[in-house]
C-alpha cells in the first residue's frame, strides 16, 4: 500500500483561543509497523484518536505501566513516550496549553505533569463523549467542530492561572525559550526563588527546564523542517512546502535556536528525545507535532 500523509490545522472557538493554540487532524496510512517518539513541547499531550487506540508502549515515567488510549490527556514532560503504532494512525491533535488545565479539568497542568490518562478519567462523561463524536464524524471541519463543541461546555472561565505567571508563561513561548529566567522573574517583581517554586506548583517543572523544552521545540521544528526530506512533497501550487536550503546545518540550527553550540544542542536531544537529531530524524513518522498542517 503506498504511503499517504494528510494533516489538517484549525483554531478553536474565540472562547477557546486563550486555552487551546489550535486543532491539528492527521492521517498516515500504509506505513510499516513501527514505534514513534512522544516529544516534549509546549503543549500538554490532549489527542482523540480515531480508529485505532493510541498504545503507548514506555510512559515518560517508567514507574507507569504502558496502556492503550481512546482519548489521551497527559501534562507536560521533560523526556518522551514511546508510542507502538500498526502502521495507520488517525485523529484529532488538540494543541492545548497549561494556561487551560485549569478551566477545562479543574486542575492545574502539574496534576498531570509527567503523566498520561484516559481524559475520561479526568473529564468523567465528556471525555467519552468527545472520543464517541470523533468516531462518527468524516469530515474534518465536523470533526473540529465537535471538538469546539465539547471543550466549550464544559470551560470554566472562571479557573485560571495567577496573572504573573500567565505573563511569565506566554514570555517564556514567545522567546523560545531564551528570555533569562532573571528576567522573567523582574517582569513580575518576584525573586527568581519564588518564581521558581510558583511556576512548579502551576506547570509541574521550574522555568529553566520549561526554557529547554520549549528551545528544544523550536529546534526540533526547525531541524525537520531544513533538514528531513519531505517524503511526500506538496504540490506544485507550494501549499505546505517546506524550506530545502541545502547550506543549513546542525550548528546553524543550534546558533538560531539559542543553543551555545552543537553539542549543546545533541545535549538536549540526548535528554529531551532521548537520541541525537540525525538518529531522531531519521528514524520518525511525518509527525503532527512538526508543524507542517495545512490550515482549514
Amino acid at each position: 500500500m503506498e504511503e499517504q500523509v494528510e494533516y489538517l490545522s484549525a483554531a478553536p472557538s474565540p472562547q477557546l483561543a486563550p486555552l487551546v493554540d489550535g486543532y491539528i487532524g492527521y492521517r498516515l496510512s500504509g506505513f510499516a509497523p513501527g514505534l514513534h517518539r512522544g516529544l516534549p513541547s509546549r503543549h500538554m499531550t490532549f489527542i482523540v484518536s480515531i480508529g485505532p487506540s493510541i498504545d503507548v508502549v514506555a510512559q515518560i515515567d517508567p514507574r507507569q505501566a504502558g496502556a492503550s488510549y481512546g482519548c489521551v490527556l497527559g501534562g507536560l514532560q521533560a523526556s518522551a513516550a514511546v508510542i507502538s503504532h500498526t502502521g495507520h494512525q488517525e485523529g484529532v491533535a488538540i494543541n492545548l496549553t497549561p494556561l487551560g488545565s485549569r478551566a477545562l479539568f479543574g486542575m492545574p497542568a502539574r496534576a498531570l505533569w509527567n503523566t498520561s490518562v484516559e481524559c475520561a478519567d479526568v473529564a468523567g462523561p465528556a471525555g467519552r463523549e468527545l472520543w464517541e463524536r470523533l468516531q462518527g464524524l468524516t469530515a474534518w471541519g465536523d470533526r473540529f467542530a465537535a471538538c469546539d463543541a465539547v471543550l466549550t461546555r464544559i470551560a470554566d472561565r472562571d479557573l485560571t492561572v495567577a496573572p504573573e505567571l500567565r505573563g511569565v508563561w506566554q514570555t517564556l513561548v514567545r522567546s523560545g525559550g531564551t528570555d533569562p529566567i532573571g528576567n522573567l522573574a523582574a517582569t513580575v517583581g518576584w525573586s527568581r526563588q519564588h518564581l521558581a517554586r510558583r511556576f512548579r506548583d502551576e506547570f509541574g517543572f521550574g522555568p529553566k527546564l520549561a526554557a529547554r523544552v520549549v528551545r528544544f521545540e523550536r529546534a526540533r521544528h526547525m531541524l525537520q523542517a531544513v533538514l528531513q526530506p519531505d517524503p511526500h512533497p506538496p504540490p506544485r501550487d507550494g501549499v505546505g512546502l517546506r524550506p530545502t536550503e541545502s547550506f543549513v546545518t546542525i550548528a546553524q540550527v543550534a546558533a538560531a535556536c539559542g543553543y551555545y553550540d552543537q553539542a549543546h544542542l545533541d545535549r538536549d536531544f540526548a535528554d529531551l528525545a532521548g537520541c541525537t537529531p540525525t538518529a531522531w530524524l531519521a528514524e520518525e513518522l511525518p509527525s503532527f507535532q512538526d508543524d507542517a498542517a495545512v490550515a482549514v
